[in-house]
């Protein structure tokens, strides 16, 4: 493990994405973004729970993913809510567009993070979960919760 991997600082995950959709894949994209961004992203200051990616003119957007002004600059701050690029290869972008051509796939973030000095998402191809999917995930995550508190409460 070298020294970027150890500085991984997470700063938000997209918990609605595991409960609205499967994760199929899941790729590792560099944000372009601006120094204010920055500063707030440092913050924590970011909201992504109706963020989602597109695929246009070869490149990959992140559309509604919003960053709040960073509270510190009145000049130059950046606008909230704006598209902003991803860095990813071509393989992974024609991978990426093949996907939410499927019917019923999407790409949604999933986690934003600082490896090292630079912003990172996790963004992954989504399937869309029906009612009973969703309500089958909660029971048997409260089966496994009650299963590990029992084991715990076991061993004492």
């Amino acid at each position: 493990m070298n020294e970027l991997e150890k500085k991984i600082k997470v700063i938000t995950t997209n918990r609605k994405a595991f409960h609205e959709y499967y994760i199929s894949d899941r790729f590792e994209a560099g944000l372009s973004l601006v120094g204010t961004e920055v500063k707030s992203l440092r913050d924590g200051k970011v909201q992504m729970s109706d963020a989602y990616v597109v695929i246009e003119n070869g490149e990959a957007f992140l559309v509604n993913l919003h960053i709040n002004q960073y509270k510190m600059s009145h000049l130059d701050n950046h606008e909230p809510a704006r598209k902003r690029r991803l860095l990813l290869n071509k393989r992974e972008i024609g991978k990426l567009r093949r996907a939410s051509l499927e019917k019923g796939y999407t790409i949604v973030p999933l986690k934003i993070y600082f490896k090292g000095p630079y912003a990172k998402v996790e963004i992954g191809m989504a399937r869309g979960k029906r009612q009973y999917d969703k309500r089958e995930s909660i029971a048997k995550r409260e089966s496994d919760r009650d299963i590990a508190r029992k084991m715990r409460d076991r061993n004492r």
